[in-house]
């Protein structure tokens, strides 16, 4: 068997799916779709899907590990094994306060979910995806190839302080490198790329399976998964303390709204340098992925870099609540941090046309012609 990537996936999916008795992989292995559950996500601390790290044994556990290791750079990997992390930082700096839910912590680093959807060892198209609080890598799998998105990475806070002088930022690369592009640009330029002086409370897209032309930021309560798992109540008070807080209101919203023509400052009216700082700051979230995937993916932006747009909201200065976003063919980065004080990063790659590997499973039916679709 030949080392791609697909093949990678299917033997570590296979080895885990192995380890799990009847009743675990029935929580695990859902059946492949076009749709449905396999293109929900979540990046709340609520239900992720499919089968917990915490009702896993050991063994397995460490099967799942290797499963997500196929997914992602060695970089991404250790960026996401720090923000599972930060679940036991999080609950300490919130004092232990939330209660357990059916015996288990809100706050945990053992509540991130796998899923297998369809049979990674056969010779049809499949996918899987790990998620949880703050993290949600979703895959497609087919004999043409793999899609790897949407990708979020999440962090609560952005900055902890550790003994001394250390620091704790999952995201620095994230926030750093948007703060200083929008800092090279001159006046003129940035009455082009700021396109709200309030940023929205959260990334605007959130996790809508699809998104369209003029969607607004959404409500706290829109985004979890089984609304009956959290309190609604604290939800808006919390939703509506951020926004006074922010100053938001209806018409900030509108300007951040997504839309399908890209808002901000296209990368066509920069100089090389600013260009440069663009284009590193797409590395970075290209950088989650292997190194197959990565290479693809910076080649492909790489021809479309002109198109390419930024946009601001909010404030330039650290410690102040702000926003952006990347646009572009193909591709769409949205970053936030205006939550817990403007220490609180949510920060997803999409590509609004082809999330779930829409365009890669649509090219395997074409070339397949073979019946129906699932």
């Amino acid at each position: 068997m030949s080392d791609t990537l697909q093949n990678r996936m299917g033997k570590a999916a296979v080895a885990l799916l192995d380890t799990l008795d009847q009743d675990r992989r029935r929580k695990a292995q859902y059946p492949f779709m076009t749709g449905g559950e396999r293109e929900q996500w979540f990046y709340t601390p609520s239900d992720p899907g499919g089968l917990r790290l915490r009702d896993m044994t050991s063994a397995q556990q460490r099967s799942a590990h290797q499963l997500l290791a196929t997914g992602l750079s060695a970089g991404g990997y250790v960026t996401t094994a720090t923000i599972m992390g930060l679940e036991n930082i999080l609950d300490a700096a919130e004092g232990f306060l939330w209660p357990l839910r059916d015996e288990a912590r809100q706050r945990d680093p053992m509540s991130y979910g796998v899923s297998v959807f369809g049979d990674p060892g056969g010779s049809g198209p499949w996918g899987w995806r790990f998620g949880g609080h703050h993290v949600s890598h979703n895959y497609l799998v087919a004999p043409e190839g793999v899609r790897a998105l949407p990708s979020f990475f999440g962090a609560d806070h952005a900055l902890h302080h550790g003994t001394g002088v250390n620091v704790l930022r999952a995201l620095a690369g994230e926030e750093d490198l948007g703060r200083a592009l929008v800092r090279m640009l001159s006046m003129e330029q940035r009455s082009r790329a700021i396109i709200s002086p309030v940023a929205p409370p959260d990334v605007v897209t959130s996790n809508r399976p699809e998104i369209a032309d003029g969607d607004e930021a959404r409500p706290f309560t829109e985004i979890w998964r089984n609304r009956q798992s959290f309190n609604p109540g604290d939800s808006r008070v919390g939703f509506q303390r951020l926004s006074e807080w922010l100053g938001l209101t209806s018409e900030h919203l509108r300007l951040t709204a997504y839309s399908t023509e890209p808002k901000g400052l296209p990368v066509a009216a920069m100089t090389f340098e600013q260009r440069q700082a663009t284009l590193e700051l797409v590395h970075q979230y290209v950088d989650r992925l292997p190194e197959e995937l990565a290479t693809a993916e910076e080649a492909r932006v790489a021809s479309v870099a002109e198109q390419l747009h930024f946009a601001w909201a909010g404030g330039i200065d650290p410690g102040e609540p702000h926003y952006y976003r990347l646009q572009g063919t193909g591709l769409l980065v949205e970053y936030d941090n205006t939550q817990t004080q403007a220490n609180h990063i949510h920060s997803v790659w999409r590509d609004p046309t082809s999330d779930f590997g829409r365009d890669l499973l649509a090219e395997h039916y074409a070339e397949a012609h073979s019946g129906p679709r699932p």
